[in-house]
């Protein structure tokens, strides 16, 4: 793919570059989406009923193992060129902000620090009455398993319908929106807020905005740059043209 030296020359002039991630990178790991994974047993079920607190009240059995078999694929799945480029990408940046709305973890795993999970981490558990994050519990019979605090049930680290995006995650990703001088939106739709909001804020506050992604969204007619495609392939072209990366 040909890149614009224009574009070329405003990453490689930025102190602090910001990007969100959406859906669009995992699926690429053959990650499925929120609506992809409601096949099987769990067509039927209305999405509230699997990712509320109240459809976690009403059939907290149901809810778990739902995750669980999320987690299951999760972790069968492997980070991608795309994700890859990106921890290529954050080596080369003197201030670099990974901000997604995934909670498969596969930025961490692929290598990259500065991650901002705006709606948490599939891969972690948390008490579902004291709110803190637990990382061991006797094995029983009892699902969800409960917490060894408490004794309340054990719920996944994620945001789920009705619920607050943790607040200093947020401000975070605020700040990086209105501080770098490059954003990029890859693979998100623009649309679910208030993830949606990052990259507008970056144009308000005079960022060179760069969207990558196969379909147009409402973000694509106000960026600097646009880049039609996929992430894990567009990527590593752009850090081999910017850095000469050797991928």
């Amino acid at each position: 793919m040909e890149f614009s030296p224009a574009m070329i020359a405003a990453i490689q002039q930025a102190s602090h570059i910001a990007v969100l991630t959406g859906a669009g990178i995992s699926a690429e790991s053959g990650v499925p989406t929120f609506r992809e994974a409601q096949t099987g047993l769990y067509a039927q079920v209305n999405p509230q009923e699997l990712a509320s607190l109240e459809g976690f009240r009403q059939n907290p059995m149901l809810v778990w193992e739902w995750y669980s078999w999320r987690r299951s694929i999760v972790t069968a799945a492997n980070p991608n060129p795309g994700h890859k480029a990106l921890v290529a990408m954050e080596q080369r940046t003197p201030n670099f902000t990974l901000i997604t709305q995934n909670v498969d973890g596969l930025h961490r795993r692929a290598g990259s620090q500065n991650v901002l999970e705006l709606h948490g981490n599939l891969m972690n558990t948390r008490c579902s009455q004291e709110n803190i994050l637990i990382t061991g519990w006797q094995i029983s019979e009892t699902i969800p398993p409960k917490c060894p605090n408490c004794g309340a049930f054990l719920r996944p680290d994620v945001v789920w319908f009705g619920e607050n995006l943790p607040v200093l995650t947020l401000q975070k990703a605020t700040q990086a929106a209105t501080s770098c001088q490059v954003f990029l939106s890859i693979g998100t739709s623009a649309i679910v807020e208030p993830a949606a909001s990052l990259p507008f804020l970056a144009l308000q506050h005079g960022a060179d905005v760069i969207e990558v992604n196969p379909e147009p969204t409402p973000l694509s007619k106000l960026v600097a740059f646009t880049l039609r495609g996929a992430a894990g392939i567009i990527l590593p072209e752009l850090v081999q043209a910017v850095w000469g990366w050797d991928h």
